[in-house]
């Protein structure tokens, strides 16, 4: 059976009052515009909701029961409310260690200038999230992500501090930081490919691996020395004359950063942030 949302609006509120005087005061009606929803409201279900005595009122049985499931349905309804209207104006984000520390968390501060009234909140892992309010970034095996789901396919070169000079590939025993990754399912960094690449036989280099990107860049940069890595990760710190590339070219790799079921994220906040997000990892 259909019956008026604001018929039981109305009697909602005077039944919660006990008043159809303060009732109407609550909704902006006047008391006989709240009298006329709750009789169609009672001529709709064919019961008497409230004795009426004058202008005093009290409810009935039927009107007790209806009166406290339509003030426990009301609560939900602004629950439910007040959390959409939360996730509209803040987005939680979950990625890994690397690009919240090397990426998202120094440009935050970007994208809160560009949008004032959404806020972000960044927090790292390495498990996938399934809860709806919050944007799990997270990177992963080409081949098994879906391709709406990319955010950007990785590729990789090699680094060095800011100010080192560039290396003799052929002539000296030269140490590079590269990444094993924790998760093993991971296709591994494509080193060997960018060896072919750039015309390497490798022989002369040696790898020290870290199980997170960020130790190694940091390494490299703490002892003015080498490392391969994200081109990602490895951007907005060229940008700050903290790393430079050397004469070599970059090598796609099998990785990408994607977001699970990306188009399934909805709310404004949500929806700004990813664009932000591609944007930024594709300049």
């Amino acid at each position: 059976m259909q019956v008026s949302l604001q018929a039981l609006k109305a009697f909602e509120s005077a039944a919660r009052l006990g008043s159809f005087k303060l009732a109407a005061e609550e909704l902006s009606l006047t008391p006989t515009a709240i009298s006329h929803h709750i009789g169609n409201l009672e001529n709709r279900l064919n019961v008497s909701l409230f004795r009426r005595q004058g202008r005093r009122i009290s409810l009935t049985g039927t009107g007790s029961r209806l009166a406290k499931a339509t003030s426990e349905g009301f609560r939900r309804i602004d629950s439910a409310l007040e959390e959409v209207m939360k996730a509209g104006s803040g987005v939680r984000v979950t990625t890994t260690s690397s690009l919240a520390a090397m990426v998202l968390i120094p440009s935050q501060h970007e994208f809160e200038q560009a949008n004032p009234d959404i806020s972000i909140e960044i927090s790292t892992g390495e498990s996938v999230d399934s809860q709806p309010y919050i944007i799990p970034i997270r990177l992963g095996d080409v081949s098994t992500v879906q391709a709406a789901d990319v955010v950007k396919y990785e590729t990789f070169n090699v680094f060095g501090a800011y100010g080192k000079a560039p290396p003799d590939w052929s002539n000296e025993t030269i140490t590079v930081f590269t990444t094993e990754w924790k998760n093993r399912s991971l296709p591994d960094s494509p080193f060997d490919a960018w060896l072919k690449k750039n015309g390497l036989d490798g022989a002369d280099i040696r790898l020290k691996k870290f199980d997170q990107e960020i130790f190694g860049i940091q390494q490299a940069m703490a002892e003015n020395g080498l490392v391969f890595c994200s081109t990602t990760l490895a951007a907005r710190l060229s940008k700050t004359k903290l790393l430079h590339q050397f004469e070599t070219q970059p090598v796609e790799s099998n990785l990408c950063y994607y977001v699970p079921n990306k188009n399934s994220f909805e709310t404004r906040g949500a929806v700004r942030f990813l664009k932000w997000v591609e944007d930024t990892l594709n300049q």
